[in-house]
């Protein structure tokens, strides 16, 4: 069983994890009784933290936000991972976050006891981060629609897809996937009726946030990567691309994540596996099966055999030009 001062930090944790929790269930989740979870509220209201308390069928206890909200309790890992989150951040690829995010780190690394400062030090010095690809979303629709699938929020906005068309959608925000290049947002499109994916970078505009609506169980399970790497990999309105690779399916399974294809082995051939995914970028595709330094076959779709053929006669040409100078 817990102590008292570690229940305290754990019922903490909780409420700031959380808008709101009813009673039984944080209770529960602290496994203690309803009269020593109303106890530790009291005693977190009496070191300063605003525990708001409701009664009837929906009632529970939130942490209200406030002007003079006490520091946060985080231990030495948690303080850690937000120090190397907030470095990532101060160099990452939400816009208008990176100044923020330093300023903070250097408020959190001020307040690090002497040990846990020289593990941070050390991860400064060791870690560094490369230039990051993709487009950059703004930090502030970023935390819009992050607080509006926390506190499930209908949300409006106007979007742009890959053709330059432009539309107003009603949706249902379920939670935000990040592929390490792109920003996703997941949602139930009210007027499709069907689960769907926004790129953050084609919103155009603040998103207008909405009222409540009831939750529904999530695409894939719930599994939101699963979902928007299915989404991008087979999407119904792309073009795919078939290649057959000469090399067995674990040792191409280790080296292709599957964000970026889905690979399957080939019946009666464990030699060979086949690779599909989307071809709407075929010059990175070609490059991308170039340096993977395997035999390949093309089966779909012909731009992509075009596309290679058209690489293979510039190399072919620079390779002669250059032996030319040579000679």
């Amino acid at each position: 069983m817990l102590s008292a001062s570690s229940r305290l930090l754990r019922l903490l944790s909780l409420l700031q994890a959380r808008r709101h929790w009813a009673g039984p269930e944080l209770a529960e989740r602290l496994a203690v009784h309803p009269r020593t979870l109303r106890r530790d509220i009291d005693r977190l209201r009496e070191l300063g933290y605003p525990v708001a308390a409701s009664s009837g069928v929906a009632g529970g206890y939130a942490l209200r936000p406030g002007q003079t909200l006490p520091p946060l309790q985080l231990d030495d890992e948690e303080a850690l991972a937000v120090a190397i989150a907030l470095r990532t951040a101060a160099a990452g690829r939400v816009g208008g976050i990176e100044e923020p995010a330093l300023q903070a780190l250097v408020k959190l690394e001020q307040l690090m006891p002497a040990r846990l400062r020289r593990r941070a030090d050390a991860l400064r010095s060791a870690v560094q981060a490369l230039q990051g690809v993709g487009p950059s979303v703004d930090a502030s629709l970023l935390a819009d629609l992050a607080g509006a699938c926390r506190d499930q929020l209908g949300l409006d906005f106007d979007y742009v897809d890959a053709k330059g068309g432009s539309s107003r959608r009603s949706v249902e925000p379920q939670g935000v996937v990040h592929t390490g290049s792109r920003w996703y947002l997941v949602a139930w499109d009210r007027v499709r009726s069907d689960w769907r994916t926004f790129r953050l970078d084609r919103i155009a505009g603040p998103a207008q946030v909405g009222g409540h609506f009831k939750p529904r169980p999530g695409p894939e399970g719930g599994d939101l990567r699963a979902y928007v790497t299915r989404s991008l990999l087979l999407s119904p309105q792309a073009e795919q691309a078939r290649v057959v690779l000469h090399a067995p399916l674990a040792q191409m399974a280790a080296r292709i994540p599957a964000t970026a294809a889905r690979l399957e082995a080939m019946a009666g051939d464990a030699q060979r596996c086949l690779l599909q995914c989307g071809a709407h970028a075929l010059d990175a595709l070609v490059y991308w099966l170039l340096v993977l330094e395997v035999e390949f076959e093309v089966l779909e779709p012909p731009a992509l055999r075009e596309r290679m053929a058209q690489a293979m006669q510039r190399a072919a040409r620079s390779l002669a030009r250059s032996e030319a100078k040579t000679v």
